[in-house]
């Protein structure tokens, strides 16, 4: 069975998943985490995320300055976030999990 969500009971909805992702943080229709990895683990995670993007049919953008790891989720373009991208960011925090051991 399918539920339909009204505009504003969508975002409600995303919203309280959104407080669920530790570290994440939104910017405007993009959530970020920022990550201090080694250079081993950034390639693992990299590659955990693009096998959970594909599958979702999603390209988040993965970047490393300086020892960090910045990971954004998101159009950017003003389209709202989707069901789809905070279900990226959960396995991405699994993947973290996964990668980091904790």
């Amino acid at each position: 069975m399918r539920v339909l969500f009204s505009g504003r009971a969508k975002q409600d909805y995303l919203s309280d998943a959104l407080t669920l992702l530790t570290g994440w943080t939104r910017e405007g229709e993009q959530i970020r985490r920022t990550l201090v990895l080694d250079d081993t683990q950034h390639a693992a995670l990299t590659e955990r995320v693009k096998v959970v993007a594909d599958a979702l049919r999603l390209r988040p953008e993965i970047s490393r300055r300086a020892g960090h790891t910045q990971i954004r989720v998101g159009h950017g373009d003003g389209e709202p976030l989707t069901e789809g991208e905070v279900l990226l960011a959960a396995r991405i925090e699994d993947a973290v999990r996964a990668v980091t051991g904790s």
